[in-house]
């Protein structure tokens, strides 16, 4: 492991006091209990609940009797301890708001730098004051590796082996694939959910690993983890989309990056509203077997001076903890909107949030997928469409004439009627302008007079209610029309008939 190098690193060169940033405790302690026994030093370890263990022999003669509050008398024991130590403190940070504790904590620094004795802090979160962020070295530990699930996931198979009531064979693509939906877990997590797969479904099941990372994003708080129930043969036309879409279906895989690949970045779907922008990110949830995470933008901005900051750093360590997974964020514009005059209005905040969203769509590594969607072109920030962020722009029209005839074949497939009393080609005809969710809710509205009336839904209730409805393509003409100008220089057309209709003016 890549932290535990580093940690042998940093005692070796004498640094006085590290911070490591974890939930994992018992991993981190064996990592540290390894690496100890490698530079052959006594591992001391201390809690509040538990003291120091073993106890630490004195350099010095019997101290007097003196009662000292836990934390302190760890840190007394410390000054007093003898070389070629290392000093494992765990959930220490809560104590470091007392000024005895910060004040003990900088002159054990002076004392230690040069000698072979080291403190090591352990926590779930960073909280340092800023009085010691020159003495103390900040470290996080990642999450365990595809090598290190695998080990986990061999142990449990070898567990196992012997039940004639488990299946605990494994394909090659399927347990890559487990392995991949495990990573964002902890060890303890990891192993719990790989029983708890054996004991409920008697075999290995990535749904059970999912569902465990359902509750990682509940938890955040900031994220919502939406269930993939669509599928891309319930999006009516935008076959380029589909297409490009379909192409990466395995590009999150060992294979792929075998082959050069690098792991897509993500799109953005500017278009009309109501024409399947947010249903085309539901869909390749499904389509790939990859979790869906929306981030809503304004649960992120909190009142408290650094609280946005960081609760958008927080967001994005949440995605890539669970990461393969698929990061939705709907109508971008409205929650990065004024972020020009920002400086003015909130002190810079959601200037300072958007900028730290541009850095990691730029600089991201792990295999997050990014659908964005906006509506409102115009009041996107220009940072956002410049090349680099995206790996494509689509531009999602208003559905052209074979397109409407689909969604309505979906609709009318989902509630049960039978294609072949419908013409679904009329009533494509008798929509011309009309979105995919105006084309719902005409399919909607239609059924409730037939149930109404006591009848079965019929061709006419059809007609009639497209009819009655004023779609948004006449009411918002001008928008639209400026929208499709802008959109044909600059983006992909997300199928072959919008092709045709960005054109009309």
């Amino acid at each position: 492991m890549e932290a535990a190098k580093e940690i042998e690193v940093l005692i070796r060169a004498k640094y006085p006091i590290l911070y490591v940033v974890s939930w994992e405790e018992r991993r981190v302690e064996l990592a540290i209990s390894n690496v100890c026994k490698q530079l052959n030093r006594t591992l001391y370890t201390w809690s509040v609940t538990q003291g120091m263990r073993p106890s630490v022999p004195r350099t010095s003669g019997p101290a007097k009797p003196v009662v000292l509050p836990g934390e302190l008398e760890a840190l007394a024991q410390i000054h007093e301890a003898p070389e070629y130590t290392v000093f494992l403190l765990k959930d220490f940070h809560p104590y470091m708001r007392d000024n005895r504790v910060i004040r003990l904590l900088r002159d054990l620094s002076v004392r230690l730098r040069g000698k072979a004795q080291t403190i090591i802090l352990l926590g779930p979160t960073l909280s340092l004051p800023t009085d010691l962020e020159k003495d103390v070295t900040v470290l996080d530990f990642p999450l365990p590796d595809v090598p290190e699930i695998e080990a986990t996931l061999d142990k449990v198979i070898a567990a196992v082996k012997s039940n004639a009531n488990v299946d605990s064979t494994l394909e090659p693509v399927k347990r890559e694939a487990l392995v991949k939906s495990a990573q964002g877990l902890t060890l303890d997590e990891i192993e719990s959910v790989f029983a708890r797969s054996l004991v409920e479904k008697k075999k290995f099941d990535l749904d059970i690993v999912l569902e465990e990372k359902k509750q990682i994003i509940r938890k955040s708080g900031l994220l919502e983890y939406y269930q993939a129930d669509q599928s891309l043969k319930d999006v009516g036309g935008m076959g380029l989309l589909k297409e490009w879409l379909d192409k990466r279906t395995s590009s999150f895989t060992d294979k792929a990056r075998d082959f050069g690949l690098p792991a897509p970045k993500g799109i953005l779907l500017i278009g009309v509203q109501g024409c399947g922008k947010s249903l085309i990110a539901k869909s390749v949830s499904a389509h790939w077997n990859l979790p869906l995470l929306k981030l809503d933008v304004g649960r992120i901005f909190g009142s408290l001076v650094g609280q946005s900051e960081e609760n958008i750093r927080r967001a994005i360590s949440v995605a890539e903890s669970v990461a393969p997974c698929i990061l939705w964020a709907d109508e971008l514009e409205k929650g990065f909107a004024g972020v020009g005059g920002s400086g003015v209005s909130d002190g810079g905040t959601t200037a300072r949030v958007f900028s730290t969203f541009l850095t990691w769509m730029q600089e991201k590594t792990s295999p997050v997928f990014l659908i964005a969607t906006a509506n409102q072109v115009n009041a996107l920030p220009p940072e956002m469409l410049r090349k680099g962020r995206f790996d494509e722009i689509f531009f999602v029209d208003l559905p052209g004439d074979k397109e409407r005839e689909q969604i309505f074949e979906i609709h009318l497939t989902k509630r049960k009627r039978p294609l072949g009393k419908f013409n679904t080609k009329a009533l494509s005809k008798a929509t011309d302008g009309f979105s995919g969710a105006e084309i719902e809710q005409i399919v909607v509205g239609a059924l409730f007079v037939a149930f109404d009336a006591g009848r079965e839904l019929a061709q006419k209730d059809l007609v009639a209610e497209a009819k009655a409805v004023v779609p948004l393509s006449v009411m918002m003409s001008e928008e639209i029309d400026e929208l499709r100008t802008w959109a044909q220089l600059r983006t992909r057309p997300a199928s072959e008939e919008a092709e045709q209709l960005v054109t009309r003016g």
